[in-house]
């Protein structure tokens, strides 16, 4: 089963980064994959978003989402619920003694049917996307200053 995590250290009180994921709709300003995105229902856990990310030939993949778990300044679950892989993944973030805040970004899948065969590739996405936190922590970082 393919996976990835990546864990950072972002210079910001734990409550502004969890505020900033919980808003899906930030995702463009820091994962470079999103073409587009918008919250369709709902709000926290059970929130649906739609979203279109880029897959081969830079065309368009429909990678909708929904909030499985939300847990105010700790915790934010999803899973994909279009599209031809459907992994799930998590936030998980720690405050830290020095005021900054620990993020975590996992992500995991269980490819079905041809998608099986794409396993490789799934994992080096999956790798490229948690690898992304750079951008999430330098999104923030001058936000801050």
């Amino acid at each position: 089963m393919p996976e990835a995590s990546s864990t950072i250290e972002i210079r910001r009180p734990m409550s502004e980064v969890f505020a900033f994921l919980a808003d899906g709709e930030n995702d463009p300003r820091w994962r470079t994959g999103v073409i587009d995105i918008r919250r369709k229902s709902g709000q926290g856990r059970g929130a649906i978003y739609e979203q279109g990310v880029k897959g081969p030939f830079g065309r368009r993949v429909p990678a909708d989402y929904e909030i499985t778990a939300y847990e105010p300044d700790r915790r934010i679950g999803f899973r994909a619920i279009a599209g031809p892989v459907r992994p799930e993944g998590s936030y998980e973030l720690a405050a830290l003694d020095s005021g900054a805040t620990r993020v975590t970004f996992a992500l995991r899948a269980e490819p079905r049917g041809l998608a099986k065969l794409m396993s490789p590739m799934v994992t080096k996405t999956m790798r490229s996307e948690v690898a992304q936190l750079d951008r999430l922590r330098a999104v923030l970082e001058e936000a801050g200053d």
